[in-house]
């Protein structure tokens, strides 16, 4: 024995490796993105999305004092509050970009001439002197502040139900669900019924047909869009959803004819022609027999071909156009990305709730593509 039982090859062992290093590079992004999905802007553009949920730390950019001036035992007093926000806390402040961190909460900081100036760890200021600040220029504050974890659903709102353009992409989403379904529903139904003929049909030139499939499938998509968007025009299609159902037909039924075919192929023969000598016709075989045992390869090619029509651009802008009424979100994730440049938390929400659904679907369709493998094993 040149192996001792029970211990496994270092082959096995490469192959777990690279299986566990690829899950993590997939889901490692896809978590960081859910992550800031939920983080305000502030955090994501100081801290990873790892550090989420501990107290973050970043440096303010200045903040000019204001308030209303009172007169309080012979001093002239400005008091009021540098944040918003009341849940930071300040760690270190100063009121000189050479010295940001030269005080500590509640340090009293001399600003001369008898002025000074107190910041409390709230974020609590209070400014004095012994003359009025009427007409003066009120000194800046540079702050370090610490923060909680804050998670809001804020950037969700903003994103699916904005009434701008710019932000909201409800409708962007419904119109890339008006796409994908019948984009993927309509190659289905007709690369089934044409595999199915090619398959186990004997008709003159069947083989001529499966080499042009296969042909087809070198075809380049780039080349085949404006002689397509062409021919639209010309039999009165034009741009719109239709045209855009009829050339994600185009482009995936070679792939579908394909690969369903293969699969049909390698179907049990004895069942098909039981079936015949029963009487049943070739509708019947396909409805009843053929088309159940394909299941596994139907999932699988609606699986990539629901995936290729959500994620596409190209085809969505030569088809449907860059209005905002048929404005697919690939489209629209453009355009955040020139207008919204800034805006991490935007951007990151976006990219999440595009990728939402073809994770969804994914991981449904997996589920019934392993149930279909595993059908019909065990007699």
């Amino acid at each position: 024995m040149s192996e001792v039982v029970g211990k496994k090859s270092s082959l096995v062992w490469a192959v777990h490796l690279s299986v566990v290093l690829l899950v993590a590079a997939w889901v490692f992004p896809t978590v960081g993105l859910f992550v800031s999905s939920f983080r305000t802007g502030d955090q994501i553009a100081s801290s990873g999305w790892w550090s989420a949920l501990s107290t973050q730390e970043r440096q303010n950019p200045a903040i000019r004092i204001s308030g209303d001036e009172v007169e309080r035992d012979g001093m002239f007093v400005i008091e009021g509050d540098l944040f918003e926000n009341s849940s930071v806390s300040v760690s270190a402040w100063g009121t000189s970009s050479r010295e940001t961190e030269a005080y500590g909460p509640g340090d009293v900081a001399d600003l001369g001439d008898g002025e000074t100036l107190v910041l409390s760890e709230e974020g609590r200021f209070v400014l004095s002197g012994p003359e009025s600040f009427e007409g003066e220029r009120l000194p800046r504050i540079f702050s370090t502040v610490s923060s909680p974890p804050d998670f809001t659903l804020e950037n969700y709102r903003n994103v699916l139900f904005s009434s701008t353009a710019a932000a909201g992409i409800g409708k962007s989403f419904i119109n890339t669900l008006t796409v994908s379904i019948p984009a993927t529903i309509i190659p289905i139904l007709i690369a089934a019924f044409a595999a199915y003929a090619l398959a186990w049909m004997d008709f003159p030139g069947r083989a001529l047909l499966i080499a042009a499939v296969v042909g087809l499938l070198v075809v380049p998509l780039q080349l085949a869009l404006i002689p397509l968007l062409q021919l639209h025009n010309d039999i009165g299609i034009g741009k719109g959803y239709l045209g855009t159902w009829l050339a994600h037909t185009g482009f995936g039924l070679p792939l579908a004819i394909y690969l369903l075919r293969n699969y049909m192929v390698g179907l049990p023969k004895d069942i098909i022609e039981n079936a015949r000598v029963d009487g049943a016709t070739d509708f019947q075989i396909f409805v009843k027999i053929v088309l159940p045992l394909s299941f596994p390869a139907l999932a699988s090619f609606a699986i990539f071909q629901f995936l290729w029509t959500w994620n596409d651009l190209l085809v969505a802008l030569v088809f449907l156009g860059t209005d905002d009424d048929t404005l697919v979100l690939t489209g629209r994730l453009v355009n955040l990305l020139g207008s919204r440049g800034g805006q991490w938390e935007i951007l990151a929400t976006s990219a999440f709730v595009s990728i939402a659904i073809p994770l969804v679907v994914f991981f449904s369709m997996q589920r019934y593509l392993v149930r279909g493998l595993l059908a019909g094993s065990v007699k």
